[in-house]
């Protein structure tokens, strides 16, 4: 008998399973993912959401993929709605590479991929990043305690640095009319015949492409890739690190418990990005 989740994806796309299995996430979210294998030689990949606020998550990315598509994300294949929605998508894990480690030429697979993204057409609306309330250097303005017990600074010197800090990033741009993925890493992508390939769509918006670059590059530093200065869009260092500052603090969300320690780890290389950028020293 087949699993709940694979009868529901039977029902929804009218086949029949053949194989299934569940898929541990290499992300940090912990709901329920399958890949399915049906009679009729197809595949898919099962996303169920359960634990808050992943199942609006999952209804927003189900917008995203009626409003774009492109080589650049999975083939949409079905939807159904409810206490836990799923989304069901094209199976990416057979034949497709999972960085890290990144091999010659990912770096630039990507970054090719980013560029298809910031010009596909839209065939709908979606959020402006412009309009969006960031987590940020405000909220550190707000309550310093969470930024400050990560240790990564001192009081003295986040006293010192903050106006700077805020008042760069009040300044970057991210106003613009292009498809922004926000969520780039390499939990996030695989690389399928030389080209990239972004998963995770629930929160693309539209402005400023140069937000995915942005908030890709701590990450992939982190995993022994380039050093984020040198790909032109140091402007938006401060937002990427009063993003990771705002939240590496706080107690763990429940649907991912794992998530303020890589968070924590990103601000290790975006605060250094943001202070080179600015020409503020760092204790």
């Amino acid at each position: 008998m087949s699993p709940d989740a694979v009868a529901r994806a039977e029902r929804i796309l009218g086949r029949e399973a053949s194989t299934w299995a569940r898929v541990e996430s290499r992300g940090y979210s912990v709901n329920e993912h399958w890949t399915v294998g049906f009679a009729d030689g197809t595949r898919a990949f099962l996303k169920i959401a359960s634990i808050h606020p992943s199942p609006q998550w999952v209804r927003d990315e189900r917008h995203v993929f009626a409003c774009v598509e492109g080589r650049f994300m999975p083939a949409f294949l079905g939807f159904e709605d409810g206490e836990e929605p799923m989304l069901i998508l094209e199976d990416m894990l057979p034949d497709a590479r999972w960085p890290p480690p990144w091999h010659p030429g990912d770096v630039e697979a990507v970054l090719a991929a980013l560029h298809e993204v910031a010009a596909a057409p839209l065939h709908g609306e979606l959020p402006r990043l412009a309009d969006e309330d960031w987590a940020g250097w405000p909220e550190v303005a707000r309550d310093p305690a969470p930024f400050l017990s990560t240790g990564v600074v001192s009081e003295a010197w986040l006293e010192h640095a903050l106006p700077v800090l805020f008042e760069a990033a009040q300044q970057a741009p991210l106003d613009g009319e292009s498809l922004v993925h926000c969520d780039v890493r390499s939990d996030n992508l695989c690389i399928r015949d030389g080209r990239a390939v972004l998963l995770d769509w629930n929160h693309a918006h539209v402005g400023n492409p140069a937000f995915d670059v942005a908030f890709w590059l701590p990450s992939l530093a982190l995993e022994h890739g380039p050093a984020p200065d040198g790909f032109e869009v140091d402007e938006l260092a401060p937002v990427v690190a009063g993003f990771f500052a705002a939240r590496a603090g706080l107690p763990p969300p429940e649907g991912a418990p794992r998530v303020r320690a890589f968070q924590r780890a990103q601000l290790e290389v975006a605060l250094p990005w943001a202070c080179r950028t600015l020409g503020l020293p760092l204790e």
